[in-house]
């Protein structure tokens, strides 16, 4: 990661602690494939702890469904990689927190695990908001597996930084 986009990265955490906290809101994730990135670039920022709640790392299905409640039959039915997936992820680390809003990741990073539906670069992304209905978007980002989760943070610290 170059020092501009871990700079940029650093910029967009800061407005999006500020944002929450202007909001009265709190944060949670809920990552796969960014394994926790999104909440140690929020961290990272000193006086985060007033707008972070928690992050779930929900690497495998089981801490997907063992933490988050994502449904086994939605894992089943769809993957892992998949928008139903991802909404249920954010919806589960809103439930599952003191959060007033939540974003889930979940993708393949690779360099391996792609398939011609789910190549490598693709990530979904879900976004929880107390009272609001819940979002997702999907993504195909170019370049190696740092470059696709560096991107990944990106995304969601944006979406959350959309819905305060």
């Amino acid at each position: 990661m170059s020092s501009t986009d871990s700079n940029f990265e650093a910029a967009l955490a800061f407005d999006v602690l500020n944002a929450c906290r202007r909001a009265g809101l709190m944060v949670a994730t809920a990552e796969s494939c960014t394994g926790g990135l999104v909440a140690g670039a929020l961290t990272a920022i000193p006086g985060s702890s007033d707008v972070v709640d928690r992050g779930f790392v929900t690497y495998s299905n089981e801490a997907k469904m063992d933490m988050l409640g994502v449904p086994e039959a939605l894992l089943l039915a769809f993957g892992a990689v998949s928008e139903p997936v991802a909404r249920a992820m954010a919806e589960g680390a809103l439930a599952k927190s003191r959060a007033g809003i939540a974003v889930s990741i979940t993708g393949v990073a690779g360099p391996g695990g792609g398939t011609p539906d789910k190549p490598v670069g693709l990530v979904h992304f879900g976004l929880a908001r107390k009272d609001k209905p819940t979002i997702a978007t999907h993504r195909i980002f170019p370049g190696d597996r740092d470059a696709v989760r560096r991107q990944s943070v990106q995304q969601a610290l944006t979406m959350i930084l959309e819905n305060v």
